[in-house]
């Protein structure tokens, strides 16, 4: 059965594939039986025949000589030639070019021209010339007079422009396959593949019983079908991707293929074997009259509309058909309620059942455990529940894939069940087999893929997991409460990927299997070192996070050339990151391939990794949250040029930003938070255009943040994005697969000094700017207003002056604003979006200059001068509030000196003080404006 490959076609055309199969074999469509290729006995072919060949084979380009054979007198012995047994005649012209046996079309190939003097061959009835080159070049018209033709195969070929109806000549073609695509060509040109105006011609081919136009642009055709059914003895059709009608009364063309409801004239179609509409926009319910097609076999009406009842649907299939009907699929559609209780007798002979995708409800019926020739059965993302037990399962001897995923489905069976099938895809996620690990899975030794994940199971994994797991190459355990240790025997493994995140592993890291490419082991009690030795050479993506792993990060790391992601955040790691040693940075391997590097949140030390400097395809780096020391090296912006997250918070990293660090143009989130930076912002940060526009590499960064971390595609959120967190708005915020659209700058909690530079106000994809506790000096950039996208802006605790622009009321974004603790002055500035923030009063405190709304009305008395005595009370009051002050700054200084001795107690201590603090002034503040106002009333 076929089934077209829609992954390989790029353009959204329109996809009809009716198929149609016969019970019976047909008879061979090559020419004349007798024709074989020539051996000793054979005579040397005729003299006319021979020359039409040289003078074939003389318009065509062969730079790659692939027909060195063809030469001497006897062309009976030359590649792709053959000659009748009987007559010497040549009967067969086969050169297909190589692209069908390895899927790459661009390999060597024939081009050039195609010679009339094909014309020659009186006697050919077999003609490939599929996947060659014959781009800018039309089908030849004179192809129309080679009337002994039973089989012509132009597919693949890349010819242009119209088919030629000549082609209706060939009365005694049996065989015709014009597939083509729209392709881009070698010298980059557009071409828009071949398109037919006018199929009428093909009414004349009355022997023909395969035809595949897949591509050929027949959108301005109504009647086809009409056209289709005159052709008495056809048994394949194939029509993909054509940008049909499928009648000129309903239904249109669109880009997104077929629309409208299912036509009727399907249930004429009383012959079809095998009925392909997937890949559509078809809506509704399937037509009452295909219970007519009683030689069904194959029903695929997958990635449509379809709507209604699933019962509805089964009662319209053709009950004449029940012991014919072997394949339907019906997934990626829109069909509700319950699989009806009884309908064996409609399927007693199917082998593929596939329903994924749907809106399905209830419980899986009894029946299926009676189709005894099931191979396939997928009935994941519906809504079903229930319980499955053995008499679903125990007389399924033929099954093969197994997918229930992601339904509510409990799967009981007895811990001695033998189950009769092995399987090779068991696919479980978020079903119920818990709360103890499935003793049948002990029985399925020969699965290639293995999904558990999410289903409930509280157990220690047994021993013979790992022995019945040992030929899986895609294993997902992950999600679940498992226990345990990682084998040691893990490196004789077979697998490719394996996901066993989220559980409660202990032990430390064995070697690894040889051809594993992904291993996700993050959020487990995994202890001691990382191997000295991984065991896997082509690894692409390692994710150890949240984890107990202690000890140095191994040079062996360097062995790992293929390694795009690692991700050791949250670990116990310590010590300098080294260099790779001199054997491992040999000419032919300098660099490094990683793109996603986090090492956040460890207790790693030393200047920042000159290892890195090795890696200059790297997108995405955590440092943060460690004990790195000494200044940011000039290099930055040269050895890593492709960055656009950069992560440095909680270090002790010191002296200035590197004006080369702006040289790195894709920035688009730096973070040197609590650190010990000083100097001035570079007013060269305007280079970073990743905070000014929208790049068009946003492919890069989906892939340079997300690589890898689907090691399964149908885990739901990027697993590793939850060790990046912003501060932003006032607070810690998980940003999850959003991180890749979030632009940030924070250099809060450094020793900054001078001004902000006015170039600040040209970041205008900028969403969270935090330049707070540092010593910036100055005005307020006035242009800040321009950073139309901002959500967040922090100022506070600087030594900033001067009036707030009243641009900064055009910020519609805008959700947090703190200029707390700053020396501004004058009006507070008034405006629709600052009106809707949060916590007022906050945002302006510590700025005793400013007046209006919120604080001081800018028409009344002066400002008091703090300390002035206003009456006995107002003394008392002050007095008051002197004696608590004092008392609050000694119990400051008691903290201030116990947490010099530990770095990250005092970080969180500060940012409690700092809070607390906050809370005290603006009870003090609105006390004392209260005292005020009852004495001057």
């Amino acid at each position: 059965m076929a089934k077209a490959d829609m992954d390989t076609l790029q353009l959204a055309c329109i996809q009809i594939a009716i198929a149609l199969l016969l019970l019976t074999q047909a008879k061979s469509t090559t020419e004349d039986t007798s024709a074989v290729r020539p051996n000793n006995t054979v005579p040397s072919c005729i003299a006319g025949e021979r020359s039409a060949l040289l003078a074939f084979r003389a318009g065509l380009s062969d730079p790659t000589n692939l027909l060195p054979s063809w030469k001497g007198d006897d062309c009976c012995r030359w590649k792709g030639v053959y000659c009748s047994n009987r007559t010497s005649h040549v009967v067969r012209l086969d050169l297909r070019g190589p692209g069908y046996r390895t899927g790459n079309e661009s390999r060597q190939v024939l081009a050039g021209n195609i010679s009339s003097s094909l014309l020659g061959l009186h006697h050919l009835r077999y003609l490939d010339l599929s996947y060659n080159r014959f781009d800018k070049m039309q089908i030849p018209e004179f192809m129309g007079s080679l009337h002994q033709l039973r089989y012509l195969d132009l597919s693949w070929s890349q010819f242009i422009g119209r088919i030629p109806p000549q082609l209706g000549n060939l009365s005694n073609l049996q065989y015709l396959n014009l597939d083509t695509i729209s392709y881009v060509s070698v010298d980059s040109s557009f071409h828009r593949g071949t398109y037919s105006t006018d199929i009428t011609w093909l009414s004349r081919l009355t022997s023909l019983e395969h035809l595949d136009m897949t591509g050929v642009n027949l959108s301005t055709i109504v009647h086809w079908l009409r056209v289709v059914n005159m052709l008495p003895t056809l048994k394949v059709l194939r029509l993909i991707h054509c940008q049909l009608r499928i009648s000129p009364d309903s239904l249109d063309i669109s880009s997104n293929g077929f629309y409208g409801p299912f036509p009727d004239a399907i249930g004429n179609m009383t012959s079809i074997v095998e009925l392909d509409l997937s890949d559509n926009n078809l809506v509704g319910m399937i037509p009452f009259n295909m219970k007519n097609l009683c030689n069904l076999e194959t029903l695929d009406f997958s990635v449509n509309n379809i709507n209604g009842s699933i019962a509805e649907l089964f009662h319209r299939l053709p009950s004449c058909s029940r012991n014919n009907l072997q394949w339907l699929s019906l997934h990626h559609n829109n069909l509700t309620g319950s699989l009806p209780t009884t309908a064996v007798e409609r399927l007693s002979n199917l082998s593929w059942l596939d329903l994924h995708h749907n809106k399905l409800t209830g419980h899986v019926p009894v029946w299926i455990g009676e189709l005894k020739q099931l191979m396939m059965l997928d009935l994941s993302y519906n809504n079903l529940d229930g319980v499955i037990h053995e008499g679903h399962l125990s007389r399924l001897d033929m099954l093969e894939e197994l997918r229930l995923s992601d339904n509510s489905i409990a799967i009981t069976v007895s811990p001695t069940w033998v189950p009769p099938f092995s399987l090779g895809t068991i696919e479980l996620r978020s079903c119920q087999l818990g709360p103890k690990f499935p003793m049948w899975l002990r029985w399925q030794t020969h699965v290639m893929s293995l999904d558990i994940s999410n289903t409930s199971i509280n157990d220690i994994i047994p021993d013979w997991f790992w022995t019945a797991a040992s030929s899986v190459m895609s294993l997902n355990i992950r999600n679940n409460q498992i226990t345990g240790f990682l084998p040691s025997t893990m490196e004789f493994m077979r697998a490719k990927q394996m996901d066993f995140s989220s559980n409660q592993l202990g032990g430390p890291i064995p070697k690894l299997p040889i051809t594993l490419t992904n291993l996700d082991l993050s959020r487990n009690n995994l202890v001691g070192p990382l191997p000295l030795d991984f065991g896997a050479p082509g690894l692409e993506n390692l994710f150890l996070y949240n984890n107990m792993i202690s000890g140095a990060i191994p040079s062996s790391l360097c062995k790992l050339r293929s390694l795009q992601s690692l991700d050791l955040s949250r670990n116990n790691l310590n010590g300098p990151i080294t260099d790779c040693p001199v054997n491992e940075s040999s000419t032919n391997m300098t660099d490094l391939s990683i793109v996603n590097l986090s090492f956040g949140n460890n207790n790693l030390s030393g200047e920042f990794p000159s290892l890195l400097q090795k890696c200059p395809r790297l997108i995405f780096l955590d440092l943060g949250h460690n004990q790195f020391s000494g200044a940011l090296p000039a290099w930055i912006g040269e050895k890593l040029s492709s960055l656009s997250f950069l992560r440095l918070r909680s270090n002790m990293f010191h002296g200035q930003i590197p004006v080369e660090l702006t040289k790195l143009v894709n920035l688009q989130y730096l973070d040197l938070a609590y650190n010990n930076i000083s100097g001035c912002i570079p007013r060269s940060i305007v280079n970073c255009t990743g905070m000014i526009q929208k790049g068009d590499n946003s492919d890069e960064l989906l892939y340079g943040f997300t690589s890898g971390t689907r090691l399964f595609p149908e885990n739901e959120l990027v697993d590793n994005a939850d060790s990046v967190t912003v501060l932003t708005k006032g607070q810690e915020r998980l940003y999850t697969g959003g991180i890749i659209d979030m632009v940030n700058l924070d250099l809060s909690c450094n020793s900054l000094t001078g001004e902000i530079p006015e170039e600040i106000s040209t970041l205008m994809e900028l969403k969270n700017l935090n330049l707070s506790w540092n010593n910036f000096n100055g005005k307020i950039p006035e242009n800040v207003g321009a950073l139309m996208q901002v959500e967040s802006l922090d100022l506070s605790h600087n030594d900033l002056s001067g009036e707030i622009p009243s641009s900064l009321s055009a910020l519609t974004s805008l959700s947090c604003l703190n200029l707390s603790y700053n020396n501004l002055r004058g009006r507070i500035p008034t405006g629709n979006q600052l009106q809707t923030l949060e916590d007022p009063t906050y945002i302006y405190i510590g700025n005793p200059g400013l007046c209006g709304p919120l604080s001081v009305n800018c028409s009344s008395q002066p400002e008091p001068i703090p300390g002035e005595n206003h009456g006995d009370a107002s003394g008392d009051l002050v007095s008051f509030f002197l004696a608590m002050g004092s008392g609050y700054v000694m119990g400051l200084w008691v903290v201030f000196c116990t947490f010099l001795f530990k770095r990250r107690w005092r970080v969180s201590w500060y940012s409690l003080c700092d809070s607390l603090y906050d809370w005290v002034y603006v009870q003090v503040a609105v006390t004392w404006t209260s005292f005020r106002a009852e004495i001057n009333g």
